[in-house]
C-alpha cells in the first residue's frame, strides 16, 4: 500500500509529545502492546517512524523477534488504556482494546493514528533499542485532544 506523503504528515501530526500503545503479534496469535512515548517520524520519503524499547524490559525478547509492529496513538480519553499497559506484567491486549489492522497486525481500538510498520533496522541506543520502521499501513482515526505525557504527569492541550 502506498503512503501519501502529505496524509502521512497529517497522521503525525496528531501526535504532539504524546503518548502511544506499542503493539506486535506473539506466536501468531497472541497480541501484546507496551505504552511507549518515544514514538517519533523519522522521514516522508520512505515513510519511516520509530521508537525505543528498554533492554532490560520482561517483553524485550518480542521486540527482539519481530519483525512488524502497530502504534496506536492515544487520545485524551483514553488514559486508563495507556495505564493498562503502561505496567509490568501483563501486556496482553484487552479484547475491548483490541482492533485488527489491515495488515493483521493489532492495535487499539478508537485512537487518533494507526501505523502498522515492518523492522528495516534495529539501533544500539545504550540501554534502549530503537526499532526503525516503514509504515507499511495507516489510519486518522476522530480530530479529538491526544493524551499528553508532561513532567510525570498527563496533560491536556490549553485552548
Amino acid at each position: 500500500m502506498a503512503i501519501d506523503s502529505r496524509e502521512f504528515r497529517n497522521a503525525l501530526g496528531r501526535f504532539a509529545t504524546g503518548v502511544c500503545v506499542a503493539s506486535a503479534r506473539v506466536d501468531g496469535q497472541r497480541h501484546i502492546g507496551v505504552t511507549v512515548n518515544s514514538f517519533a517520524s523519522v522521514s516522508l520519503a520512505p515513510p519511516l517512524v520509530l521508537w525505543s524499547v528498554q533492554k532490560n524490559t520482561e517483553i524485550a525478547k518480542v521486540w527482539d523477534d519481530a519483525t512488524h509492529y502497530g502504534i496506536s496513538v492515544l487520545a485524551q480519553t483514553q488514559q486508563e488504556i495507556s495505564n493498562t499497559y503502561a505496567k509490568p506484567g501483563d501486556h496482553d491486549i484487552r479484547s475491548e482494546h483490541l482492533s485488527i489492522g489491515p495488515m493483521g497486525l493489532p492495535l487499539i481500538k478508537d485512537t487518533l493514528a494507526q501505523f502498522e510498520c515492518r523492522i528495516v533496522q534495529r539501533i544500539d541506543g545504550g540501554d534502549h533499542t530503537i526499532l526503525l520502521a516503514e509504515v507499511e499501513s495507516m489510519a486518522i482515526g476522530a480530530d479529538e485532544a491526544p493524551l499528553l505525557f508532561f513532567s510525570g504527569q498527563y496533560r491536556a492541550i490549553a485552548n
